[in-house]
């Protein structure tokens, strides 16, 4: 288990880029960003074109893509003047992930697959446990509130419907109260109707901590319930679209 703490920032905004460009190897740059901040606790719903620089934007604020210029402050710390293995403690410690296809491990059961944040990272077990709950209350209450019944955790996450994969990927997530959620398309494997549930339980959840939300997707009917609500095109002086990464 790692055991650094690298301590997130008292300062108003979650967010914040200043003249922050990227491309990718041999290519143009593919995003141009002069300015852009959101505040702590605020939800943001990213939308654009297919090839618009939505995915290499998320893979700059989680620190796994780096800029080739700019400045880059995700909770008041400068990913740029962190090593790799700082952003990597960096990133489990303070950001929750919701992957577009879940990326859950098919035979550990549910309950593990929620559990993982708190086993890797110590203050993510802290946190959980903040309310002198154990590791295993803090999961079990949190999978209430996401509508998974104490039955589904014990089941490996290969036997679960898709909705059920997703709310234990979001429960994984919220562990541990990561004080940024980011969140890739976590809805596009959904129906409509259980969207919109998803969308409830997962937002509900961030509310009750204050958790900051950053959702990237194509279908605009989710972005009612987010606080802003972002194209991408409209700040990314890049100004073409742009292919997949190579």
């Amino acid at each position: 288990m790692l055991n650094t703490d690298i301590p997130g920032s008292s300062c108003d905004n979650a967010i914040e880029l200043h003249g922050v460009s990227f491309s990718w190897p041999k290519s143009d740059p593919c995003l141009r960003i002069d300015n852009f901040s959101l505040k702590a606790g605020e939800r943001l719903f990213i939308y654009g074109p297919s090839g618009c620089g939505k995915s290499s934007l998320l893979g700059l604020l989680t620190g796994v893509l780096q800029a080739q210029a700019g400045q880059i402050q995700v909770l008041g710390r400068s990913l740029g003047d962190m090593t790799p293995k700082q952003r990597d403690t960096f990133r489990g410690e303070n950001l929750g992930y919701l992957f577009q296809q879940f990326n859950l491990l098919p035979y550990l059961s549910a309950f593990d697959n929620v559990s993982l944040p708190a086993q890797l990272f110590a203050s993510r077990l802290r946190r959980a446990q903040a309310n002198g709950s154990s590791l295993k209350v803090a999961i079990e209450s949190l999978c209430e509130r996401l509508d998974l019944h104490p039955d589904t955790l014990r089941k490996q996450a290969h036997q679960l419907s898709v909705g059920q994969q997703q709310r234990v990927a979001a429960a994984r997530a919220l562990l541990g109260s990561p004080p940024l959620i980011i969140a890739d398309e976590p809805t596009s494997a959904l129906d409509a109707d259980t969207q919109d549930r998803f969308m409830q339980l997962l937002l509900g959840a961030a509310k009750v901590h204050n958790t900051t939300v950053i959702m990237v997707s194509h279908d605009q009917r989710l972005s009612r319930d987010f606080d802003v609500v972002l194209s991408l095109p409209d700040i990314n002086q890049a100004g073409h679209r742009v292919g997949s990464a190579p």
